[in-house]
């Protein structure tokens, strides 16, 4: 007769190996962003070093957090677009400093709390047309695939052209090149880990090419060095504000979609609402390690595929983040040429969405091309917001289709007109 309590014992044992695993994978197909993260937020203004501890400590806080309140399998990280929106359009375009632009994402999160934990969430997420919300996700994903396309040299400034080709000749060029159609060959032969394989193939071609930089392996690492203090000096100015309401509506959209369909794939719906104040609180977390705010990962989706399904799979994944500290140095000396061709690739995945846009209306259609298009082609992405958002209203009156919008909507759309106004007069 087989012993009751040695087959429970078994049975946890494989539960707990189970999760272990499930972890290890997520982590594996994460891990990428320590590397993707830390170039973008240094477009920003920070040490490379700095944005990838950044990274790793806002990854295994939120991650641990996941595990141990919401007990779910979810990996946070770095939300890809939500980055670009905080380096190039909160950072740089405004003109306000890496403090003063984590002072943004804090407020902007403690919004997003605020919707977490009250009934505003949902009045927002209904106030806002569906149309509008894919379009800021497909033109977050052009503005990705434009990065990534200059920061590999593969598109450059051209000289009777806005942009034009990189040089066929330069040693980047034929690097970058050939890791983006390693990278397009692994992703769509669904290799696991294929973002990490594509960085190690990447940085392997550059070394081989004579491009890597092999000075960077004796970085001295110092954790105190990278956790800031969020200024809100530019509190009392107009563009400090108008930089907080596209992330908090991003923040707040994007969560609640990715939370979504993850917790239906992992048939634990009930679970929403810890999981979503969760994630809330990781994006404030993120101000204060000095990083862009950390949505559910995209790829936890392979965590579920591999049977993840307790929090012992988050902290799995959240120990191995913080343990990725000791191997900085080595990080650090991927270059971009192996770091773009993901952003390319997540940046096409992003674009997907264009499907959900109701082409055969133009009330809809057209405002939402205008995001579309203008996020890539003004390098901004609360500009491009701005100009679907002020269009939607426009579209809609002109159509005798007035009914249709909310009264949240139209203060949207007149913050939008006011901050264009304001460039207007030069203010």
């Amino acid at each position: 007769m087989a012993d009751p309590d040695n087959k429970t014992l078994q049975t946890a044992k494989g539960t707990w190996l189970t999760e272990m695993t499930a972890g290890l994978i997520g982590y594996l197909t994460t891990v990428y962003i320590v590397a993707v993260n830390g170039s973008i937020l240094g477009e920003a203004g920070v040490s490379l070093e700095s944005g990838m501890i950044a990274t790793i400590l806002a990854s295994f806080a939120g991650t641990i957090l996941m595990g141990l309140y919401a007990k779910l399998p979810l990996i946070l990280v770095p939300g890809m677009g939500i980055n670009a929106l905080f380096a190039y359009s909160i950072v740089e375009s405004t003109g306000l400093s890496f403090q003063e632009g984590l002072a943004v994402v804090f407020v902007a999160s403690v919004l997003f709390i605020i919707t977490a934990f009250t009934k505003l969430g949902r009045v927002l997420k209904e106030a806002i047309p569906e149309s509008l919300k894919h379009a800021i996700t497909v033109g977050l994903g052009f503005f990705l695939i434009l990065i990534g396309l200059e920061k590999s040299g593969l598109v450059v400034g051209g000289e009777q052209t806005i942009i034009a080709i990189g040089d066929f000749t330069s040693p980047v060029f034929i690097v970058s090149l050939l890791t983006l159609f390693i990278a397009i060959f692994l992703f769509m032969k669904n290799i696991p880990a294929n973002f990490l394989v594509t960085m190690i193939s990447g940085t392997t071609l550059a070394y081989v090419f004579g491009i890597l930089d092999t000075t960077r392996n004796s970085i001295h690492v110092n954790v105190g060095d990278s956790l800031f203090v969020p200024s809100f000096a530019a509190a009392g100015e107009l563009d400090f504000w108008l930089a907080v309401f596209p992330l908090t509506i991003i923040l707040i959209f994007e969560n609640m979609g990715l939370l979504h369909g993850q917790l239906h794939m992992l048939k634990q719906q009930d679970s929403y609402n810890k999981a979503y104040q969760i994630t809330a609180f990781s994006s404030l977390l993120s101000a204060f390690f000095g990083t862009s705010p950390t949505v559910s990962a995209a790829e936890n989706a392979a965590v579920i595929t591999s049977n993840g399904r307790t929090g012992k799979t988050a902290v799995t994944a959240g120990v191995l983040f913080l343990a990725t500290l000791f191997i900085i140095p080595w990080i650090s000396m991927i270059p971009n040429s192996a770091i773009s061709p993901i952003l390319i690739i997540v940046g096409v995945l992003m674009a997907q969405n264009l499907r959900n846009v109701p082409m055969d209306d133009m009330s809809e259609a057209l405002p939402a091309f205008l995001i579309v298009a203008m996020i890539p082609f003004t390098y901004s992405i609360a500009d491009g917001m701005a100009f679907g958002f002020i269009a939607y209203p426009i579209v809609k009156f002109a159509m005798g289709r007035q009914k249709e919008l909310s009264g949240i909507l139209l203060v949207i759309a007149g913050l939008f007109l006011f901050h264009f106004a304001m460039k207007i007069i030069g203010v």
